[in-house]
């Protein structure tokens, strides 16, 4: 709980930062090529550009969609392990790596299970738990084609309880939520399920990870 209002306030600062380092050349970190665990990212899904979205809801599950605005903060999501898999704040995230996608602004894990989605028929994804605990159905495979997620690199997200990758496929929802794309997943890869990350906080290791995996040092951010 204390990592995700740590995460929120960072997120709070990236006007006021933005503006600083632009006028005194601040930085807190180098660019990173891959994405660790800890980011805070938006994920955009290629074929469609739409990126990956959710909102508050008073109870129950709450829906995830896509949108085309960029600036909306409920389009972030914090990248994190479980408790059979840790994933240590700065380490790069592997190929293969099982990792949960928590919503930053509810607390609450991409999930899928076998009901079937609303308007494509296809498998229901929604967002699940409190303050980032759920269950097993919340853990999702990354798939990628080299050693690690590399920023630039479109992956797919592969639940490891059912199979099926996350997916978009066009389908658009009326009213309340007029224009914002239904995601869902699908067995079978496909143009549909390609996602990369883009705008976010990306968790730098620290100078001595890459030899002997010192998290000890403070918090690194990259905007």
């Amino acid at each position: 709980r204390a990592g995700s209002r740590r995460l929120r306030q960072i997120l709070s600062s990236f006007p006021l930062f933005f503006l600083l380092s632009c006028l005194f050349g601040l930085s807190l970190a180098t660019e990173l090529s891959f994405v660790t665990c800890g980011s805070v990212v938006k994920l955009l899904n290629v074929k469609h550009n739409v990126r990956l979205h959710s909102h508050d809801v008073s109870s129950g599950q709450q829906s995830v969609t896509g949108v085309t605005t960029v600036e909306d903060s409920n389009s972030y999501w914090s990248v994190r392990g479980n408790s059979r898999a840790p994933c240590h704040r700065g380490t790069p995230v592997k190929c293969g790596q099982t990792i949960r996608l928590t919503h930053l602004n509810t607390g609450r894990n991409l999930h899928s299970h076998y009901f079937a989605s609303p308007l494509s028929s296809n498998q229901e994804v929604s967002a699940f738990g409190e303050e980032g605990e759920g269950d097993h159905l919340d853990d999702w495979m990354v798939q990628c084609g080299g050693s690690v997620w590399e920023r630039e690199e479109a992956v797919r997200f592969q639940h490891a309880s059912t199979d099926t990758l996350l997916s978009v496929t066009g389908e658009q929802y009326g009213r309340p939520i007029h224009g914002q794309r239904e995601v869902h997943a699908m067995t079978g890869p496909s143009q549909h399920s390609l996602w990369r990350a883009m705008e976010g906080v990306f968790m730098k290791p620290s100078e001595s990870t890459l030899g002997n995996m010192d998290y000890s040092n403070p918090l690194h951010t990259e905007f």
